[in-house]
C-alpha cells in the first residue's frame, strides 16, 4: 500500500501534483484551512487540470487541518508567508519519522518549518513548473518545467522519488539544494521587484539593462559572501537569458500586486537584505530597490511583510 501523499495548499502548484499523483493512481488527500473551504470544495466534486487545452476532473479526498488521521507525507505548496503557521497546525498530526516536501519561494520559509517540526525529514524544493488557476478548484498547466529536490543535512535520496516519476513530474534529486534556491533567488530579486516598479512584462526589463547589471552584480557579491560561488557563476548572462525567455510573462510578483495579493517580498528580497546585513555587506541598490518596492506596496494598500 503506497503511502498517502497529503497536500497543503490549492495554489496551482500543489493543485498541479495533486492531481498528477492521482492521474497516477496513487493516494491524495488535499488539506484545506477550514470547514467552509472544505465544504466548497466538496461541492465541486474534487480537481480539475486542464492539460493541452483538454480537462481532466480528479476526485481527490479534502479534509481540514483538524482532521483525525497521522500524517506521512506532506507536500508544503502554500506562499512562503503561511508555511510555518500551516504546519505548525500540522505538526500534532505529523508521524514519528513524517517527510515534508516544501516548495515555496525565496528563502526563510522552509527553516522555520524544520525548525518547528524537528521530529520530521524536511526536503526543499526548487521548481519552474508553469502552472495557474483559471478558476476554483480548477488548473491550467502552462508549460513544462523541472523539480529540483534536496536534504542538505541528510544527502540520501528518498524512496518515494519512484511516486514522481510515475506521476510524471520531472525532478531531479540535487545534492547542493541550497545553490539551487539560492540562484533562484537571485534571479527572482533582480526580475520581478523590477516589473512591478516599472509595470511591465519581463520583456520590458531590456530596456533597463543598467539597472538590471548592476543589481546582478551587487546579488553576485552576496552570493559569493554566503559560500554560494556556483550560485554566482554568470548570474548576468543567465538574467538575461530569463527575461528574454519570459519576455510575454509578468512575473508572479507583478501578478500578485495586479490582484491585490501580498507578495513574498520577505522570502525574496527581504531575505536578500537581511542576509547581506548580517555579514555586514554594504549593497545600495539592492537595499534602495527593497525600500522602493516597500513604499510602492504601501501605495497600493498592500502589506510589505
Amino acid at each position: 500500500m503506497s503511502t498517502t501523499w497529503h497536500v497543503l495548499g490549492a495554489g496551482s502548484l500543489g493543485t498541479l501534483w495533486a492531481t498528477r499523483l492521482a492521474r497516477a493512481g496513487l493516494p491524495v488527500k488535499l488539506i484545506l484551512r477550514d470547514t467552509a473551504r472544505l465544504q466548497a470544495y466538496q461541492a465541486a466534486g474534487g480537481l480539475t487540470l486542464v492539460e493541452q487545452g483538454e480537462a481532466q476532473h480528479y476526485a481527490i479526498p479534502g479534509e481540514t487541518v483538524d482532521s483525525g488521521g497521522p500524517i506521512d507525507r506532506l507536500l508544503v505548496a502554500c506562499k512562503a508567508y503561511d508555511a510555518e503557521s500551516a504546519v505548525a497546525q500540522l505538526a500534532p498530526r505529523l508521524a514519528p519519522n513524517a517527510e515534508l516536501i516544501l516548495l515555496q519561494n525565496g528563502l526563510g520559509s522552509q527553516d522555520a518549518v524544520a525548525a518547528r517540526v524537528p521530529q520530521a525529514r524536511c526536503i526543499f524544493a526548487s521548481s519552474t513548473e508553469g502552472a495557474f488557476r483559471d478558476d476554483d478548484w480548477r488548473v491550467v498547466f502552462a508549460g513544462h518545467g523541472y523539480t529540483w529536490l534536496g536534504d542538505a543535512s541528510h544527502p540520501t535520496p528518498p524512496i518515494w522519488l519512484d511516486d514522481l516519476s510515475a506521476a510524471g513530474i520531472p525532478h531531479e534529486w540535487s545534492t547542493d539544494i541550497l545553490t539551487r534556491l539560492w540562484r533562484k533567488l537571485a534571479l527572482n530579486c533582480a526580475i520581478n521587484p523590477l516589473s512591478v516598479l516599472h509595470d511591465c512584462r519581463n520583456g520590458g526589463l531590456q530596456h533597463h539593462q543598467c539597472e538590471v547589471a548592476t543589481l546582478c552584480a551587487e546579488l553576485s557579491e552576496l552570493l559569493e559572501r554566503c559560500g554560494q560561488p556556483a550560485a554566482a557563476h554568470n548570474l548576468q548572462q543567465e538574467v538575461e537569458r530569463v527575461i528574454q525567455a519570459t519576455a510575454a510573462n509578468y512575473s508572479s510578483m507583478y501578478q500578485d500586486v495586479a490582484n491585490q495579493r501580498r507578495t513574498e517580498i520577505s522570502y525574496l528580497l527581504g531575505h536578500a537584505c537581511a542576509v547581506a546585513s548580517r555579514h555586514q555587506l554594504v549593497l545600495p541598490h539592492l537595499n534602495q530597490l527593497q525600500q522602493r518596492l516597500i513604499t510602492h506596496l504601501h501605495t497600493r494598500g498592500l502589506p510589505s511583510n
